[in-house]
């Protein structure tokens, strides 16, 4: 069954601002009817140079515009996914207490900072199929690639948690980067995807490792792009609900300069989180082109509020006129 094009909106509850229009036409309307009235029991004449019906619209058109273009609406419009058949990337976030920290109480977290993060870069790899999967001492796919955009931000959204699974052993730095070698062997990725990459989000506050075994790991067979993106800042703390700091945790000051030398190793790169714009430009050229295929249908969405927005402005214009010319 093919799917229809329907008007939709977005925010509904914006639409509430056109009430804002209600209350003062309703007491322009009522303020007319009552001049009107006393002006016949008086006998009198109606003057000229009153409000003509148009100018009391185009004051109503303005909020009731305003309203419209707050619920956003859109038009949902079925379209051909096109689909990389030669390319796949795989998001690994890091779901270790560690990155609880945040620079004070109440501000994001490590963990939320790479979240938002994960889906931003997502939304720039277009028909590349993308998957996501937790690190903390193992790593673990929750959603294997797939060019479902909306399916992987819900995933990202409501399935990524810290310790969510717990890692299998108990240790103040439960992180290892290990696992990162399992990636190129385990089936994250079809045989059919030439083109591999895999995009960690970390604070890189790990045990030690063996960097080269993992390096050389990713680089065997079709080999597998890394791309790590940081997540640390001086000064950050994992605080409880109370708003006081954990003792238990003192953040990693070589934490960086341990993700650059497992970059090296896997001729990879690795950016700090301030840089995820250079980190979505090295995602693009790591996959560069190559074939699609249609993969069944897709909704897109047509966004209507600039335009209802912009229409305010013809009954705003049309007011201005009237006031210059008289």
């Amino acid at each position: 069954m093919t799917a229809a094009t329907t008007l939709t909106f977005l925010s509904p509850l914006g639409g509430l601002l056109v009430l804002a229009a209600v209350l003062p036409l309703a007491g322009l309307v009522l303020a007319g009817r009552r001049v009107a009235a006393a002006r016949t029991l008086l006998g009198l004449e109606r003057p000229p140079g009153g409000a003509p019906r148009s100018t009391i619209a185009a004051l109503a058109a303005v909020p009731v515009l305003l309203g419209i273009a707050a619920a956003q609406p859109a038009i949902r419009a079925p379209e051909t996914a096109n689909v990389r058949t030669d390319a796949q990337v795989m998001f690994l976030i890091d779901t270790s207490r560690s990155m609880l920290a945040a620079p004070s109480p109440g501000e994001p977290s490590r963990l939320v900072r790479a979240q938002r993060a994960a889906v931003r870069m997502r939304s720039t790899l277009g028909d590349v199929p993308a998957g996501v999967g937790t690190l903390t001492d193992r790593a673990l796919p929750n959603l294997l690639p797939l060019a479902d955009a909306a399916a992987f931000d819900a995933t990202v959204g409501r399935a990524i948690g810290i310790e969510r699974p717990p890692p299998q052993e108990v240790n103040v730095n439960a992180t290892t980067l290990a696992p990162l070698s399992e990636l190129a062997t385990q089936g994250y990725y079809s045989p059919s995807a030439r083109r591999r990459l895999l995009v960690v989000m970390t604070d890189g506050e790990s045990r030690s490792y063996d960097v080269g075994e993992v390096g050389r790991a990713l680089r065997a067979g079709p080999g597998v792009s890394l791309i790590l993106v940081h997540f640390w800042s001086p000064g950050e703390r994992v605080y409880r609900s109370s708003g006081r700091p954990e003792a238990a945790y003192l953040p990693h000051d070589e934490s960086r300069r341990e993700l650059d030398r497992l970059a090296a190793a896997a001729d990879g790169a690795s950016f700090d989180e301030d840089e995820l714009g250079a980190a979505e430009a090295r995602a693009r050229n790591e996959l560069g082109r190559g074939p699609t295929a249609s993969q069944g249908i897709k909704p897109r969405t047509i966004p209507l509020a600039p335009y209802v927005a912009a229409a305010a402005l013809l009954p705003l214009a049309l007011l201005f006129r009237r006031r210059g010319a008289q």
